[in-house]
Parts: structure tokens; C-alpha cells; sequence
């Protein structure tokens, strides 16, 4: 019991840290709200318009906005007060759920609205991604705790990936979307006021901050290129994020076509992500540093890309929850390795700007979900996703081939990087999403 208990204290460690806890409580309790909303929001497009093709549209506005103000977010999240950032993107958000739940409830939605808010919701998540992934590092004291908040934030997606999907299929079936979309905006009340609640120091004044935006963005963005876990990290990410990721868009025509079900059928599958992702993001809690995270990465996509291609070819439901147990498990296992390994080599003054392309990555998402709107309405969502599937392994092997060259910069002989492996580099170091 006294070993299970060392455990379990070492896989919570970051949070002995007050400010990280509230951190992790709030955005809890958001973070399923969200997820609430988001299978509320595809689910009624898919309902308005028994469309794959508008599923498609309606994800590559609600993700679009992303890729082109993540330059700009980047800035942002290294020239301001990150903290206050959030407060406001947080507070947006909750104006964005009150107004959608709104125009449900009363009976007045139409897809036009659904297209506009998701839209506006991902503006809003361009800045809150990029400054909640660099806001991390000032929540804990000592910077070798920081891989494990890294990893529990993970933790917070993944519970929220099964518990928000679960709520959302029974309440849609039982009362409807509306009900869905007002829960999400009352999530962030303990959010916002676990913010209110913190003491965060003010951030050091830079001389860099005398430069204009877009030179900063131009230094930021040439210190990624030419370092290469960075580099082959973000274009990795960017590739899963438009071909790993559509059978998200397209679960709906699953659940309703493949398995022939309902909406708690669509609570069911995406539940099985959620409790794979939790496995996988326990693993890496786990883990006392970042140490291999550049051989972890590659082979999480593996198993991503060849889940994906099985479960595109089956129509039993058992199958299908098992498989996708394991998406999710090597999905989180690599986006929350990936924003461990860069925020663990970064250089501070440069982290909201190496953060933003972890962010814009997951900006292909949209490309990766309007195509797969068009290829499903032509070759059918089974073949869609069994496509992605083989683009991620493909993705992977071209990574693994790159291995050497990325380990020259994550590896060293000094003992002493074991201990901070965050310290390792003054100049080559880089930064790290979820959810």
C-alpha cells in the first residue's frame, strides 16, 4: 500500500502546487462542458442537415481560425499578461455557449448560426490554446515538475473526452442540444473564478517587447525551422491533425449508419477515446521526465494510424469501441508528448510563439475535416478514415527516419540533464495544446 501510495503521489506531483491545482479543478469541470458542446453542436448539424459534407463545413469554420491567428496568438501569449488573457477568452466563450444555447432552446437555430458561433468560438480558442499551453509553466515552482502538469492536463482532456460525450448522448436523446449548450456555458463559471482565485506573479518586462509583432513572430518562427525536434515535431502534428483526426467529424454517420444508432450510441464511441486517452496520459504521468519522449512520439502514431484503418473496416460495435480505445490512447500519447517534449526545451521569451505552432498545428484540422466532408459524400466514411489512418503511419516511418538527427539535439552526456532536461539548451529549446 505505502508503494501504491509513493505512486500516486508521484504521478499527482504537480499538484502540491496551489495555483496548478486551481488550474486543473477549473478546467475540469470546462473541459467537459466543451465536450458536451461539441458533440451537441455535430450532432445537430448532422440532425438540421443529414449531411456529411455540412459536417465537414461546419468543423472547418468552428477550427479554421486556429491556423490563421495562431501567428498573431503567438505574439500575444509572449507579449501580454497571459494570465488576463485567459480570463477574457474564458469569459468569451461562456458569452458564445450562453448565445447558442439561446437560440436552441427557443427554437430559433439555424445552420447559418451554427457555422457563425463556431466560428467565432474558434477565434476565441486561436488565443485561449496558445495561452493556457504557455500559462502552464508559470503554475508550477520547480521546472522539473513541468512534463507532469504537462501530462495531467492531459489527464483533464481525456476524463472530459469520456464523461462530456457520455452526458451529451443522454441528454440530447432525453431534452435536447439546448440543454447541452447551456451546461457548457455554466462550466465556466468555476473556470473563471478558479483564475480570480490565483496569485501569479506579473511577467518580467523583456526588451524583446520593444520590437515590433511581426519581427518577433519572424525570430520565433526561424528559431523552430532550424531546430529540429521542433520542426519535425510541429509537421508530425500538423499531419495526424488533417488525416488522424476526421473520424471525429464523421463519428456521427458512424454511430448512425455503420452501427445503426442514436445519439447515446454517438456517446458510447467517442467515450471509448476518452477512456483510452485517459490510459495513455496516465502512462505519461507516470514518466519522471522527458527523457525517449522523440521514440515515444512516432510509434503512438503508429498505433493511431493502424486503429484508425481497423475500425474503418468493421460494423461491430465491440470492434469498434475496442479500436477506438486505442485511438484515443495513441492519440493523447501523442499530442501530450509533443507539447511535453517542446515546452521541456524551450527558451521562455520565445514560448508563446513556439507554443502558437503547436496550436496552429491543430489547425489542419479544419482542411483535414472539410476533405473528409467531401471524400465521405463520394467514397463513404469508412474509406475516409481508412485513408487518414494510412497517411499517419506513413507520417510516422517518415519521423522515425528522421530520429537520429532530432536525437543529436534531445540527447546529451551531462548527467546533470537528467535532472532538467528543461536547462539542457540556452538556445535551442522550444515550446508546446489540448484540448
Amino acid at each position: 500500500m505505502d508503494t501504491i501510495s509513493i505512486n500516486v503521489n508521484f504521478m499527482l506531483r504537480a499538484l502540491r502546487y496551489r495555483n496548478y491545482r486551481l488550474f486543473f479543478s477549473g478546467q475540469t469541470v470546462s473541459a467537459i462542458g466543451t465536450w458536451m458542446q461539441t458533440i451537441a453542436m455535430n450532432w445537430l448539424v448532422y440532425r438540421l442537415t443529414d449531411s456529411a459534407f455540412m459536417l465537414g463545413t461546419f468543423n472547418f469554420f468552428n477550427s479554421v481560425p486556429g491556423l490563421l491567428l495562431g501567428p498573431v496568438a503567438g505574439v500575444v501569449a509572449d507579449r501580454f499578461n497571459r494570465h488576463k488573457v485567459i480570463i477574457i477568452t474564458q469569459s468569451l466563450a461562456m458569452l458564445q455557449a450562453v448565445l447558442l444555447a439561446a437560440l436552441v432552446i427557443t427554437g430559433n437555430i439555424e445552420v447559418w448560426h451554427l457555422l457563425g458561433l463556431g466560428f467565432v468560438l474558434g477565434c476565441i480558442n486561436a488565443f485561449d490554446l496558445t495561452a493556457r499551453q504557455a500559462f502552464v509553466v508559470d503554475l508550477v515552482e520547480e521546472k522539473d515538475d513541468l512534463p507532469n502538469a504537462i501530462a495531467l492536463n492531459s489527464i483533464i482532456l481525456s476524463v472530459s473526452k469520456l464523461v462530456g460525450p457520455s452526458i451529451a448522448g443522454i441528454l440530447i436523446a432525453i431534452v435536447g442540444e439546448g440543454v447541452c449548450f447551456l451546461l457548457n456555458a455554466a462550466s465556466f463559471i468555476p473556470v473563471l473564478a478558479a483564475l480570480l482565485c490565483m496569485h501569479v506573479q506579473a511577467p518580467v518586462e523583456r526588451e524583446k517587447e520593444k520590437n515590433s509583432p511581426l519581427r518577433e513572430m519572424r525570430e520565433g518562427y526561424l528559431y523552430a525551422y532550424h531546430f529540429p525536434p521542433i520542426c519535425y515535431t510541429v509537421l508530425l502534428l500538423g499531419l495526424v491533425n488533417l488525416a488522424g483526426t476526421v473520424y471525429i467529424t464523421l463519428m456521427p454517420i458512424f454511430a448512425h449508419d455503420v452501427f445503426a444508432g442514436d445519439s447515446y450510441t454517438l456517446g458510447l464511441l467517442m467515450g471509448a477515446t476518452g477512456l483510452g486517452a485517459i490510459c495513455g496520459a496516465t502512462f505519461l504521468a507516470s514518466r519522471p521526465n522527458p527523457k525517449g519522449l522523440e521514440r515515444v512520439i512516432p510509434w503512438a502514431v503508429v498505433l493511431l494510424g493502424i486503429t484508425l484503418i481497423v475500425f474503418s473496416q468493421t460494423n461491430l460495435l465491440l470492434i469498434g469501441l475496442l479500436m477506438l480505445f486505442f485511438i484515443g490512447l495513441g492519440s493523447i500519447v501523442h499530442i501530450a508528448a509533443s507539447s511535453t517534449l517542446m515546452q521541456s526545451l524551450v527558451d521562455e521569451d520565445k514560448r508563446g510563439r513556439v507554443m502558437s505552432l503547436y496550436s496552429m498545428s491543430f489547425g489542419m484540422t479544419p482542411f483535414g475535416n472539410l476533405l473528409a466532408g467531401i471524400m465521405a459524400s463520394y467514397i463513404g466514411a469508412a474509406a475516409t478514415v481508412g485513408i487518414g489512418g494510412l497517411i499517419c503511419v506513413a507520417g510516422a516511418i517518415l519521423f522515425l527516419r528522421r530520429l537520429q538527427d532530432i536525437e543529436k539535439h534531445t540527447k546529451t552526456d551531462d548527467k546533470a540533464d537528467e535532472q532538467n532536461v528543461i536547462g539542457h539548451m540556452s538556445c535551442e529549446r522550444v515550446s508546446g495544446e489540448e484540448i
